[in-house]
C-alpha cells in the first residue's frame, strides 16, 4: 500500500492543495534545522578563541588535540543523539520528539556559553549533540509522512536548507561579534547564547504542529514490516520484504533494518552512500578556510585571516541554492541519476578547488559551485531519498541511522586532523585524497531501487 497522491499532468503548480498545516510543518521542522546548522559552525569558529578561555597552560600545549577532540565528542554526541531520538520517534511520535530536542539544544546550547574549563565543555557539547541529533529525522519524516507526493520532494529541500541559513547565519553572526568585541576575548560566548534563545521560539510553533496520521496508521494496524513487498518486487532479484501481516508483538525498529534481507541491503547502501557525503564534505569544508587563507597569505593581500570566513560564506550560498532547487531536479531526473550527477561533480569540483585553485578571485567562483554538489545536493538527497525506502514503522529509525551512521564513524576525523595533513603533505593533498571518496558514490546508487513517482510505503 502507498501514497499514490502523485502529480497530475497539467499545468497545476506543485504547491497546489498544500494547506496551513503544511506549511507549519515545513516551517517548524526548517527554523529546528537551522538552528542544528548555526549550532554546527558555530563551534567551529570559535574554538580558537574557546581554546584559550578554556584550556589551562599545561593543556593548552597541545591545542590542536583538544579542540579536534571538542568538534569530535560534539559530532559523536550528535549521532549517537540522532540514532536514539529517530528510534523514539518511531515508538512515542515524531512531534513529541522534534519538541524535546529543541528544548534540550536550547537549553544545553546556553549553558556552553558558561563553560569553565575543558572537560564541562566536553560534557555540555556532548549533551548538546545528544539533544540536536534527533533534530533531523524526526523533521524530515513528519513532513514526509505528511506534505501530498507531488510537493514532498520539493519540500524536502526546503527544509534542508535550513541547515545552509544556519550555517551561514553561524558565519555572518560571528564576523560581526569578532569585528565588534563585545566582550574581548570571551566574546565567543555570545555565540551559543544567540543560537539558544531563538529556539525557544521554534519550540512554540511546533506546539501547533499535528502529528502524522500516517505514522499512527500504521502503528494502529500493527504493519511492522520495514520494506513493502510492492517496492521490494522492484529491487535487486532474490531479495524479499517480510509480508508485513500484522502482528500484535512489534519487533524493535533498528533490529528490523538487519533482520529483513532487503532492508538490510537497502541500509547498507544508503548508510554507504551517507558515509561518502560526510567524509568528503568534511575534508572539503573544515579545510576550506585554513587553504583560503593560506591562498591569500601567498598573494600577500591585507587582512589575509578573514578570506577564510568570507569564502565559507560564499560556499554555504552555493549549497543554499541546491538546497532550493534539488526538489525539482530529483523529481525530473530520478533519484538514482541524481545521486550520480552529484557525487561526480563533488568529485571534479573538488579536484579543481584543493589542485588549481591558487587565487582568492578564483576561489570566490569555485567554493560556491562545490559547495552546491558537496555541502547542497550531497546531503539534501538524505532527506528525499530514504524515506521511499523505508515503511512508516521504522522511516525515522532508517532515514536516522543513515544519516547519523556516517557521523559515528566521521567523529574522529577531526581529532587525527593534524595527523593527516601531515600524512598527506599538506591540506590540499589531505583533502583531495579524502575527496577520492565520491568515486564510491559514482557506483552506489545503481544498486537501489528508482522510486521516482512511485510514493511512500506505508
Amino acid at each position: 500500500m502507498s501514497d499514490r497522491n502523485i502529480a497530475i499532468p497539467g499545468k497545476q503548480p506543485w504547491y497546489e492543495g498544500l494547506t496551513a498545516m503544511h506549511w507549519r510543518v515545513l516551517t517548524s521542522s526548517f527554523l529546528g534545522w537551522i538552528f542544528d546548522g548555526y549550532e554546527a559552525l558555530a563551534l567551529v569558529v570559535v574554538i580558537a578563541p574557546l581554546m584559550h578561555s578554556v584550556l589551562t597552560p599545561e593543556q593548552a600545549v597541545s591545542t590542536p588535540v583538544f579542540a579536534g577532540a571538542v568538534i569530535g565528542i560534539t559530532l559523536l554526541g550528535w549521532g549517537v543523539g540522532g540514532l536514539v531520538g529517530g528510534v523514539l520517534a518511531d515508538y512515542v511520535g515524531r512531534r513529541r520528539m522534534m519538541l524535546w530536542s529543541v528544548f534540550l539544544y536550547a537549553m544545553f546550547s546556553g549553558f556552553t556559553a558558561f563553560a569553565g574549563s575543558f572537560w564541562a565543555l566536553c560534557a555540555l557539547r556532548f549533551l548538546t549533540g545528544l539533544a540536536m541529533g534527533s533534530e533531523w529525522s524526526t523533521g524530515v519524516a513528519l513532513l514526509s509522512e505528511t506534505w501530498p507526493e507531488k510537493a514532498r520532494a520539493k519540500g524536502a529541500g526546503f527544509l534542508q536548507s535550513g541547515f545552509g541559513w544556519g550555517t551561514m547565519l553561524a558565519a555572518v553572526v560571528w564576523y560581526a561579534l569578532s569585528s565588534w568585541h563585545p566582550l574581548g576575548a570571551e566574546t565567543w560566548r555570545l555565540m551559543f547564547v544567540i543560537g539558544a534563545v531563538p529556539a525557544l521560539f521554534v519550540l512554540y510553533i511546533r506546539r501547533g504542529v499535528a502529528e502524522s496520521e500516517k505514522w499512527k496508521t500504521a502503528v494502529r494496524e500493527k504493519r511492522w514490516s520495514a520494506v513493502s513487498t510492492e517496492t521490494a518486487d522492484s529491487a535487486t532479484p532474490g531479495a524479499t520484504a517480510q509480508s508485513g501481516a500484522a502482528s500484535n508483538r512489534r519487533p524493535f525498529t533498528l533490529k528490523q533494518l538487519f533482520s529483513e534481507p532487503e532492508a538490510r541491503r537497502r541500509t547498507l547502501l544508503t548508510v554507504l552512500l551517507s558515509i561518502v557525503t560526510t567524509v568528503g564534505w568534511w575534508a572539503i569544508s573544515s579545510w576550506l578556510p585554513t587553504y583560503t587563507v593560506a591562498i591569500a597569505k601567498a598573494e600577500g593581500l591585507a587582512d589575509a585571516i578573514s578570506w577564510g570566513s568570507k569564502i565559507s560564506i560564499i560556499y554555504t550560498a552555493g549549497a543554499i541554492t541546491a538546497y532550493m532547487v534539488a526538489g525539482f531536479i530529483i523529481d525530473a531526473i530520478g533519484r538514482r541519476l541524481f545521486l550520480f550527477l552529484t557525487f561526480l561533480g563533488s568529485l571534479l569540483t573538488t579536484i579543481v578547488m584543493y589542485s588549481m585553485t591558487h587565487s582568492v578571485e578564483a576561489m570566490q567562483i569555485v567554493a560556491p559551485v562545490n559547495g552546491f554538489f558537496t555541502l547542497g545536493c550531497a546531503y539534501v538527497w538524505m532527506a528525499i531519498y530514504p524515506c521511499e525506502l523505508f515503511t512508516s514503522t521504522v522511516r525515522s529509525t532508517a532515514i536516522s541511522f543513515v544519516f547519523n551512521g556516517a557521523r559515528m564513524i566521521a567523529w574522529v576525523f577531526p581529532i587525527i586532523a593534524g595527523l593527516m595533513i601531515k600524512s598527506f603533505g599538506g591540506v590540499s593533498h589531505a583533502a583531495l585524497a579524502l575527496g577520492s571518496v565520491y568515486i564510491i558514490g559514482l557506483i552506489v546508487p545503481w544498486f537501489l531501487p528508482e522510486t521516482t513517482g512511485k510514493g511512500m510505503p506505508d
